[in-house]
């Protein structure tokens, strides 16, 4: 499982030019699901993205988590981040999970990240989205559940 994060100071998701979902100071996540991601995927996921410090303090520009701060979380499905690019010039997702089970993994991730009691808005699971970010920094950050 990948995580693309970023901090931003705002972001929203439209699906058919209506807003599906927006936050404000927070964590922008792009989350790709690959053919072998399991729940254990979603634990190490899921613990790094509230508990990465990515956020000012006191001491340092990554001094804070956005548990923390209190701040809000933007859910994107993105099956591209498992896009392989190395032969030809289409890339091939053979990667990435299958629709069913990737949506099964992206709904449990969300449930759990809801545990948080942070504010939890998602795009529209397989949908034609278009995505917002206003990075804050920029700080971008890959998390990756099978190389981190």
């Amino acid at each position: 499982m990948k995580a693309l994060i970023q901090r931003v100071q705002q972001a929203s998701v439209k699906v058919e030019h209506q807003t599906v979902g927006e936050i404000n100071q927070g964590i922008a996540i792009l989350l790709g699901i690959r053919n072998s991601d399991t729940e254990k995927d979603i634990d190490y996921i899921v613990n790094k993205i509230l508990n990465i410090r990515i956020f000012p303090g006191q001491h340092s520009h990554f001094d804070q988590s956005v548990t923390e701060i209190k701040g809000e979380l933007l859910v994107v499905s993105q099956f591209t981040l498992h896009a392989d690019i190395k032969k030809g010039r289409r890339p091939s997702f053979s990667d990435a999970a299958k629709s069913d089970a990737a949506k099964n993994l992206f709904d449990k991730t969300i449930l759990l990240l809801k545990k948080s009691d942070l504010k939890i808005e998602t795009g529209t699971f397989g949908a034609d989205m278009l995505v917002e970010i206003h990075n804050d920094g920029p700080v971008t950050l890959m998390i990756d559940s099978k190389t981190n």
